[in-house]
C-alpha cells in the first residue's frame, strides 16, 4: 500500500513516523513545499528573542533523518497542485524547476496546516520592513532584517497570545513595542477577568497598547502604520499577526466537503467525505469533546495525536478520535495564561447560553511560603449537570499544572462536584491543602446550590438598582471594582459589626470584587436574614 501525506511541521511528520513504526512494508511518500519537514513553530520567537542559542533546536528532524532512520521518501520544494480522487493521483510541482510530474496513491492524507490571514492595508505591497512569523524560513528572514536594520521601534498588529509573545522576544532585543488590536481586549478570546490583568502587565513592562483600533494604511516604506482614528505610529518593523486560514484550495478542487469557515470536515477517524482521503492538523474541523459540537483543532499537539492515532487506524486498528478538548498555554513576561475547552465569549458564540461561572483568586502555594502570589481562576459549568465547560488560568506559577488537570478531569467525565474530590499533590513550595482547583470546586458547588446567590449586571433591571442597596466590601487602600456606585463602603473585616448600616428590608447587592471575599460576604449577610446576591461583571 502507498501512503502519501501533504505537509510537514507537526501532523505529517507524526502520522508517518508512527505508520513506519506500525509497517515496515508500506510505501509512505512525504510532501513538503516549503524548506523543512519538521520543526517547533510555537519556539519561533523564542528563537528571534534570543530565549534559544541555535536555530538548529527548531528542527525537529530532517528529511536525511526522516529518509535513513524511518524509510520515508520526503520531498521538499515540491507542491501537490491537483488531487484526482477518481484515478487516485497527485500532480505535483518541483518548485525549484516548475517541472510537473504525476504521483499515485493508495491513502492520502491532507496535513496542509494553514497560512497567515493578512489584512488588506494599503501600502502593505510596498513595506520592505513587515513580516508574519509561521515556519523557520520566515524566522530566518526576519532575523537577518534585524541583525542588518537594528530596528528600535517595533509594531505588532495583533495582541493574542503570539503577537505579545513576539512583543516579548523584541523588547528582549531593546526595541520598543506598540501592540494594535482592532479587539477591546488583548489575548481573545479570554474573557475579561483574565484580560484586564494581561493588559495592566503589559503596561506594566512598558508596551503601549492601542486596542480597539484598525490599522488604515502602512506609509514612508512601512516605517509609518496610519491607524483608522488618523494617528500614526513611526516603526522600524511591523508584524503581523492577524490570524490564519486553512490551507484548502487543492482539497476543496478535489471535492473535499469544507465547513463554512474553510475548515476540511472530518470524522471520528479522521476521514474526508471522498474515499481514502484522511485530514488531520490545523486544516481540520472536528468536533468538541464537551460539548459534541464542531470545532477547529488549531494546536501543534492536537496534530501531533491525530496523527499518531491515523497512523493507527490506517495500518488497521478499530480506534477513533473521541473530540477536541482545546487546551492552550502561553508565556506573558512575567504571566502565564492558560486555557481549556471553551471561554464565556466561546460559549457565546457557540450558542450556548446555559452556563455559570466562578473565579477564584487563591494563591498559587501555601500563602506563608515564600512568593506566594495569586493564581486566577474562572471556571465555567452548567448548572443542571455540574458538567465543566471550560476554565482560565492567569498567574505567575502553577498555570500549567491547575489547567493540565483540569483538561483530565474533563476527558475523564468529571464534573464540578467532583473537583473539590480530587486529589493533588501539595508541599508548601507547590500548593496549598486545598489546591486552587479544589477551591474552584468548592465554590462553584456552593454556586450550584445557591449559596453562593449571583447575577449578571445585565441582568440587573431599573427597578432591582432601584429597590436595592449596592455594598463596597474593599478593604481600606484597594482601588475600586465594577462599573456600579456603591451605595455603602463598609470593609469585609468589620462588615459582621457594621450590619447597622444596612436596610435589613431591603435586598443587599455586593459589588464584583475578585476573590472570595463576596462569597465570604454573602454568608455573613445570608446567615442574619438579608436577601443578598453578588453582582458579577
Amino acid at each position: 500500500m502507498k501512503v502519501v501525506v501533504i505537509g510537514g511541521v507537526a501532523g505529517g511528520p507524526s502520522f508517518a513516523t508512527r505508520l513506519r513504526r506500525l509497517n515496515e512494508d508500506m510505501d509512505i511518500v512525504m510532501f513538503e513545499r516549503g524548506d523543512h519537514i519538521s520543526y517547533a513553530s510555537c519556539a519561533l520567537p523564542y528563537y528571534l528573542g534570543g530565549v534559544l542559542p541555535s536555530r538548529d533546536v527548531l528542527i525537529e528532524r530532517t528529511p536525511e533523518i526522516l529518509r535513513q532512520k524511518n524509510n520515508i521518501d520526503v520531498r521538499i520544494h515540491e507542491e501537490v497542485t491537483a488531487i484526482d480522487p477518481d484515478a487516485q493521483t497527485l500532480t505535483v510541482s518541483k518548485l525549484e524547476t516548475g517541472e510537473a510530474y504525476t504521483e499515485t496513491y493508495d491513502r492520502l492524507v491532507l496535513s496542509t496546516g494553514a497560512r497567515p490571514v493578512l489584512p488588506p492595508i494599503k501600502g502593505l505591497a510596498e513595506a520592505k520592513n513587515v513580516f508574519t512569523l509561521r515556519n523557520v524560513t520566515d524566522a530566518d528572514h526576519i532575523k537577518a532584517f534585524i541583525d542588518a536594520n537594528q530596528p528600535k521601534k517595533a509594531t505588532i498588529v495583533g495582541a493574542g497570545a503570539a503577537g505579545i509573545e513576539i512583543a516579548e522576544s523584541f523588547q528582549r532585543l531593546g526595541m520598543q513595542i506598540t501592540l494594535v488590536d482592532q479587539a477591546d481586549r488583548v489575548m481573545t478570546p479570554y474573557d475579561t477577568e483574565i484580560t484586564d490583568i494581561v493588559a495592566q502587565h503589559l503596561r506594566d513592562h512598558d508596551v503601549n497598547l492601542r486596542l480597539n483600533e484598525t490599522v488604515a494604511n502602512v506609509a514612508d516604506g512601512g516605517q509609518t502604520v496610519v491607524l483608522a482614528d488618523g494617528s500614526e505610529i513611526d516603526t522600524d518593523i511591523l508584524m503581523l499577526v492577524t490570524g490564519v486560514t486553512p490551507n484548502n484550495e487543492v482539497a476543496q478542487a478535489a471535492g473535499v466537503a469544507l465547513a463554512d469557515d474553510g475548515h476540511i470536515i472530518v470524522n471520528d477517524q479522521m476521514k474526508t467525505n471522498v474515499p481514502n482521503i484522511y485530514a488531520i492538523g490545523d486544516v481540520v474541523e472536528t468536533t468538541s469533546l464537551i460539548t459534541g459540537l464542531p470545532i477547529q483543532s488549531v494546536l501543534s499537539s492536537a496534530a501531533n495525536r491525530q496523527g499518531h492515532l491515523l497512523a493507527d487506524i490506517i495500518n488497521g486498528a478499530d480506534m477513533t478520535y473521541p473530540g477536541f478538548i482545546g487546551v492552550s498555554v502561553a508565556k506573558l513576561f512575567d504571566l502565564t495564561a492558560s486555557s481549556v475547552g471553551y471561554t464565556e465569549m466561546g460559549l457565546q458564540a457557540a450558542g450556548i447560553t446555559d452556563y455559570e461561572t466562578v473565579f477564584v483568586t487563591p494563591f498559587d502555594h501555601a500563602s506563608f511560603y515564600p512568593d506566594a502570589h495569586r493564581l486566577n481562576i474562572k471556571l465555567l459549568f452548567i448548572p443542571s449537570t455540574g458538567q465543566i465547560l471550560g476554565g482560565e488560568f492567569l498567574g505567575e506559577r502553577g498555570v500549567d499544572k491547575r489547567s493540565g488537570e483540569l483538561s483530565a478531569a474533563i476527558a475523564g467525565g468529571l464534573g464540578i462536584n467532583d473537583l473539590p474530590n480530587l486529589e493533588l499533590p501539595y508541599s508548601p513550595p507547590y500548593s496549598s491543602t486545598r489546591d486552587p482547583l479544589n477551591v474552584a470546586g468548592y465554590v462553584a458547588i456552593n454556586q450550584r446550590n445557591q449559596a453562593l446567590n449571583t447575577i449578571k449586571i445585565a441582568e440587573l433591571s431599573d427597578d432591582d438598582k432601584a429597590g436595592a442597596q449596592f455594598l463596597d466590601i474593599r478593604e481600606a487602600g484597594k482601588p475600586a471594582s465594577g462599573s456600579i456606585k456603591a451605595d455603602f463602603e463598609i470593609p469585609l473585616s468589620v462588615l459582621r459589626d457594621e450590619l447597622n448600616q444596612l436596610d435589613a428590608e431591603k435586598p443587599v447587592y455586593i459589588l464584583a470584587r475578585k476573590g472570595l471575599g463576596p462569597y465570604n460576604a454573602s454568608r455573613i449577610l445570608a446567615g442574619k436574614g438579608f436577601n443578598v446576591k453578588i453582582v458579577a461583571e
